[in-house]
């Protein structure tokens, strides 16, 4: 049996304040281009492998190979054109959703997400009143690669905070 005493609770690593170092900040979109390039090599290679040895009927080598090859390039494509430069941070999204609401902003939260076949990264910015409590909150969708306000919306704050 444990001691009450014994038994301690700490923060994971990646909490700890303490080990602050500066802002966050978010990795760039166009990593993904580097697995493409390596889905396409190993595609082209699978295509390759199958064209060389067709002839020769062996057992590893078949249809699937050919049609796991073309599948690895489509994706491979299909990840190399989704890769944009993410050319605006979460600062300049917060300053164009400030521009946007029309109203002094308090609080504010921002998180990155993709919209799109092509996936397209887009800031999606939750935007506070400045008064205590705030009187109204706004969504605002800014594109990560130029900048334009794609959408938003405003309205008077539902929330009641009387209670706290």
């Amino acid at each position: 049996m444990t001691d009450d005493e014994e038994v301690s609770d700490e923060l994971p690593e990646e909490l700890d304040v303490s080990n602050f170092v500066g802002p966050y900040m978010f990795p760039d979109n166009n990593r993904r281009r580097i697995p493409a390039v390596l889905y396409g090599i190993m595609g082209l290679a699978a295509v390759a492998a199958w064209f060389l040895t067709r002839n020769n009927d062996p057992v590893l080598v078949n249809s699937g190979l050919l049609a796991g090859g073309i599948g690895l390039v489509l994706f491979a494509a299909y990840s190399y054109q989704a890769g944009f430069d993410l050319k605006v941070d979460e600062r300049d999204a917060l300053v164009s959703a400030t521009r946007t609401v029309g109203f002094p902003v308090g609080h504010a939260s921002a998180q990155l997400g993709w919209r799109g076949l092509r996936s397209k990264p887009t800031w999606r910015i939750l935007v506070y009143s400045s008064e205590e409590p705030p009187l109204q909150r706004g969504l605002v969708l800014v594109d990560g690669v130029d900048g334009d306000v794609l959408q938003h919306f405003v309205e008077d704050n539902p929330e009641d905070w009387s209670a706290e």
